[in-house]
């Protein structure tokens, strides 16, 4: 069956495989956040974005060694599972830099924009989205043989930009800094895998940009 991203607390992974990553997206809960795991086609070498809870189901999804973990921000629902996770498998944590102060795991790389990360032979960007929380980042990747890949955290869902609590200082960086460094950028197949619930295309959502700017949210 083809990849479609639905996945529910306590239900199956979905997966995809791209021409260098395979990409496994896990629901776990209380809160159902969505958790990716990264493996390398050519060496194997694994990546997890986001070890926000049930560390055993998580654990459940490696296939061998798992050498980093990427925390989108410091949301305590984004790293529920992190101390766990890092004490069962010795992984390297990254973050971005201003939020690491707010992970209470100890962060091994802070990242800023256009850092790269490596998952074997695949190199992931960083890109800074601030707004959400100050540090707040996603990684893309940009399959050579297919379209691109987002992983967004809480910065960009269907139908929407993250929660910025009705702060407009927020809400005005984090949509320039989605508009910019997201919507700018990348062609309208870009898939989009948010931090919960389904995921999107940058087609589905451009067309609402306008709206999304008027309504402040």
């Amino acid at each position: 069956m083809s990849y479609t991203g639905d996945v529910t607390v306590g239900g199956a992974p979905d997966v995809r495989t791209t021409s260098g990553l395979t990409i496994t997206k896990l629901a776990v809960g209380p809160v159902e956040n969505n958790a990716y795991l990264l493996r390398c086609t050519a060496t194997g070498e694994q990546l997890l974005i986001d070890a926000a809870a049930e560390p055993e189901r998580l654990l459940d999804l490696l296939d061998g060694p798992l050498a980093q973990i990427v925390t989108t921000h410091r949301h305590w629902d984004h790293w529920g599972a992190l101390a766990d996770v890092v004490a069962a498998t010795g992984a390297r944590t990254l973050a971005g830099r201003d939020d690491v102060e707010g992970i209470p795991v100890p962060t091994d790389e802070p990242l800023d924009d256009l850092a790269e990360v490596r998952v074997g032979a695949v190199r992931l960007t960083v890109r800074h989205l601030r707004g959400h929380t100050p540090g707040h980042i996603a990684l893309l990747y940009r399959d050579p043989d297919g379209h691109p890949h987002v992983f967004t955290g809480d910065s960009l869902f269907p139908g929407g930009v993250g929660n910025t609590e009705k702060d407009p200082a927020r809400f005005a960086s984090l949509i320039a800094d989605v508009q910019e460094r997201i919507f700018a950028e990348l062609p309208d197949d870009t898939w989009v895998y948010p931090g919960h619930g389904k995921d999107t295309t940058l087609g589905a959502e451009r067309p609402s940009l306008p709206e999304w700017l008027a309504r402040g949210w």
